[in-house]
């Protein structure tokens, strides 16, 4: 379990410096607008897909510290990564999100990890990261899996 203060400076220091940031002009890259109804959260998600592999993952827009940080976080674990790998990131970040399970060794994502307590939060850790989980979900649905 991670320090309540170690945890909040990880989340101020992605919202503060957020890894990923800025949209490329490049059409090879996927895009996703999401944006919530409840709060100031509205980001774009930028992600270059080659092949079976997440080669780069981009973001830019308003967001709290939650959905920021998120994106950032997320952003840099599944970079780098194969599109199964990363839905298995994504999938497990979800569900400590939800239920507070799952989070082991997800790195500074665990600093969400009693996000599920605050149910009107978990939407701003997803916003971001759902972006990402429809593109590769539509990536593999355009290559027939």
């Amino acid at each position: 379990m991670m320090d309540e203060n170690l945890k909040r400076a990880i989340i101020i220091d992605h919202y503060t410096k957020a890894h990923n940031r800025g949209l490329v002009e490049d059409e090879r890259y996927n895009s996703k607008h999401m944006a919530s109804s409840s709060c100031i959260d509205d980001i774009t998600v930028q992600m270059l897909i080659d092949g079976n592999a997440i080669k780069d993952v981009r973001f830019d827009g308003r967001g709290c510290a939650i959905s920021t940080s998120s994106t950032s976080i997320l952003s840099d674990l599944i970079k780098g990564k194969s599109k199964s790998e990363a839905l298995d990131i994504i999938n497990r970040y979800e569900s400590m999100l939800k239920d507070g399970k799952g989070g082991e060794e997800l790195l500074e994502a665990e600093a969400f990890d009693t996000l599920y307590k605050q149910p009107n939060r978990i939407k701003c850790g997803l916003i971001g990261v759902d972006a990402m989980k429809q593109m590769i979900e539509e990536s593999d649905k355009e290559n027939g899996k």
